[in-house]
């Protein structure tokens, strides 16, 4: 009788999208035990922190079992599905029990599967592997005080190993910045590239009141008190995962790493509200998404091609300023996952019909929760529409890794003073802010100063652009 042996099932891991993410929420399941798949045919739809994205299956076979139920977030890594890839055991023959998940040390063969096609070679990552459990100084101080005190006199014992972490990375230098400080780097919030810690992240966590994470106590402590509260039963307590919480440690990142300086000005934009209305008619750009936030996008855009010291960016790591000599141009969306920004790639070639429908796609897209981790990436100066919400202006915060982000306020009809009369306007409010260890008051102002004159006078689309 035909048997499945352990060597016919084949495991899938969770993948790495290779951008530092270390889990994933699985959102469904699209196949169940029994059913037959094949190389390619998607299996399940799990959320990063980043988006939503649909895993395909490397490999033909039959599901044998599936190791976590729908809801559950699972670290990267870990096996999440069995497929018996032999043709399958017959229907009375029970599955052998899968084989033991690998040390963390280990590497499957040949090509890791990730969140977006099938794998990059495993040689790829950049993170080392580990070679034994390691505990901070604070930990191996704290394990010899209650040894030392639990045996009355003498000298304390050499402290037990404790569960392994891993290791945050940093460089040597800020190493030595936070042991001098006194900072655990293991409750620093990293902003630098593929999750490295920068000096200026162990600033922040010298300047926080107080650390949010704690180092993990050598002895059983009871649970932490939860928050008070009059009304349980009227109360939701909904977990902080996935998209939300990669968004909260990101604004917590940029605003206590780049010193954020804001500048507002108020515009009449009634000129470029009347030239939607034409462009609308405009042939060349029917079914294409015409509105307001596409010539505030193109005036942007000619303003940094006027200003291009202002798409840059800091690299903390490596102590150097980094011109951006093209413009992959960030637009905030709020989705039902939370708050995403993703790019449009190369938006400084576009003419004005590729920009409207580059930005119908990117709109709807992140609307049906499918943008991809890909479309987030490398983005290099940000647009958010507090406007489309009634709101007349903010301070927007630095998207991590870019330099300046405008906000634009809703547009309204004022009494605005035109031609020496007071008149009805369309009217609106912009904000830059900027990061002033790139951008100083001179180059900020100017950069906004061209953005209002061609929404005041949008004939400066030609004679600038």
């Amino acid at each position: 009788m035909t048997t499945m042996t352990e060597a016919s099932v084949r495991e899938f891991r969770m993948p790495d999208v290779g951008e530092g993410l270390t889990e994933a929420e699985i959102l469904k399941w699209y196949v169940q035990p029994g059913d037959t798949v094949t190389d390619g045919q998607v299996v399940c739809e799990v959320e990063t922190a980043k988006a939503a994205v649909e895993l395909p299956i490397p490999y033909d076979g039959v599901v044998r079992e599936l190791r976590f139920a729908e809801g559950t977030t699972v670290d990267v890594g870990t096996a999440i599905i069995a497929v018996d890839v032999s043709g399958g055991a017959p229907a009375d023959e029970p599955a052998a029990a899968p084989a033991p998940a690998p040390e963390p040390e280990e590497k499957p063969e040949g090509r890791q599967p990730v969140l977006v096609g099938y794998g990059v070679a495993a040689s790829s990552t950049k993170r080392r592997p580990r070679k034994g459990p390691e505990t901070t100084a604070a930990e191996a101080a704290v394990q010899a005080a209650v040894q030392q005190e639990l045996n009355g006199h003498g000298p304390a014992p050499a402290p037990a190993p404790v569960e392994e972490r891993p290791r945050p990375l940093a460089k040597p230098p800020v190493r030595k910045l936070a042991k001098d400080l006194g900072v655990d780097l293991a409750t620093v919030v990293p902003s630098g590239p593929d999750g490295i810690i920068t000096r200026d992240d162990v600033h922040a966590a010298v300047a926080a009141p107080e650390p949010v994470v704690a180092t993990a106590p050598v002895t059983p402590a009871a649970p932490a008190a939860p928050a008070a509260s009059y009304d349980t039963v009227r109360e939701t307590r909904i977990p902080i995962k996935g998209v939300r919480r990669a968004t909260a440690a990101a604004m917590v990142g940029s605003a206590f790493t780049a010193p954020h300086v804001t500048e507002f000005v108020t515009v009449d934009v009634t000129r470029t509200m009347r030239l939607v209305e034409e462009l609308k008619q405009d042939k060349d750009l029917q079914g294409l998404r015409v509105n307001p936030l596409l010539l505030i996008a193109k005036a942007l855009l000619v303003a940094i091609r006027r200003n291009p010291d202002i798409n840059a960016s800091w690299d903390e790591a490596n102590q150097e300023i980094v011109l951006k000599h093209y413009v992959n141009l960030g637009i905030a969306a709020a989705t039902p996952r939370g708050l995403i920004v993703p790019n449009i790639k190369d938006a400084q070639d576009k003419t004005l019909p590729q920009l409207a429908e580059a930005l119908g796609e990117l709109v709807g897209t992140a609307r049906d929760g499918k943008t991809s981790p890909a479309a987030m990436q490398g983005g290099t100066v940000t647009i958010t529409n507090v406007g489309v919400f009634g709101i007349d202006t903010g301070t927007p915060i630095l998207n991590p890794g870019e330099a300046a982000i405008l906000a634009v306020g809703a547009i309204k009809l004022q009494p605005w003073v035109h031609k020496g009369k007071v008149k009805p306007r369309q009217v609106t409010t912009l904000a830059l802010s900027f990061d002033h260890r790139l951008v100083d008051g001179e180059l900020g102002s100017k950069v906004l100063a061209d953005i209002a004159a061609i929404l005041e006078q949008p004939k400066r689309l030609i004679t600038w652009g």
